[in-house]
């Protein structure tokens, strides 16, 4: 079985291709017009194992809201596809990653019920160009497309860009955890038979 999906959004803001493959190896292709956001999905690729393609273009010339918005739509999308119908999967995922003095946890269920939960300060409205507003933005649509609990616990740090990272680095370990086919699991992971 082969666990991947993608999609194409063509919008009057935005026009993107997406594809991911969850059983990867961690191969990145992303070309998009805000180089902050390619970093953090090259490195999400990388940490959760998953096999992206991100080819963006959006009005960055407004600023980077409705490309980093509808990558998140597009990404959330596909992974709640890629997933198919749950069956033998772990469900939920927890990790905690550390990057230089920040911490950040983020924890996951694939419940087909949204919800975003975001703690802790993000200490600079910019990591460069980037509006770090944004990374909120991107995690929200996440959430609501892949039809997921995800919740983000910024535990502390100094610097923007070291927690930023963190977060999209453990966002891509509990994703790859929940994701994984547990051989112990029968059939779908809820008393209710359905996710």
């Amino acid at each position: 079985m082969t666990r991947q999906s993608s999609i194409k959004r063509d919008t009057k803001e935005t026009q993107i291709e997406l594809s991911l493959n969850i059983d990867g190896e961690g191969k990145a292709d992303i070309q998009t017009p805000v180089p902050f956001m390619s970093h953090m999905l090259d490195l999400f690729t990388k940490h959760g194992q998953f096999d992206l393609t991100v080819h963006a273009k959006g009005d960055v010339e407004i600023d980077d809201h409705h490309t980093t918005e509808d990558i998140g739509i597009c990404l959330g999308h596909v992974l709640k596809e890629a997933v198919g119908d749950k069956k033998g999967i772990k469900r939920y995922g927890n990790a905690f990653v550390p990057m230089d003095e920040a911490l950040v946890q983020v924890v996951v269920d694939l419940s087909n019920r949204p919800a975003f939960v975001m703690k802790g300060e993000i200490p600079n409205p910019k990591v460069g160009t980037f509006d770090t507003e944004l990374v909120y933005e991107f995690l929200w649509k996440l959430a609501v497309e892949a039809r997921m609990n995800l919740h983000v616990i910024i535990h502390y740090g100094q610097n923007t860009h070291h927690i930023i990272e963190a977060t999209f680095k453990a966002l891509a370990r509990a994703l790859d955890e929940a994701t994984i086919v547990d051989p112990r699991v029968k059939g779908i992971p809820s008393t209710k038979g359905m996710l």
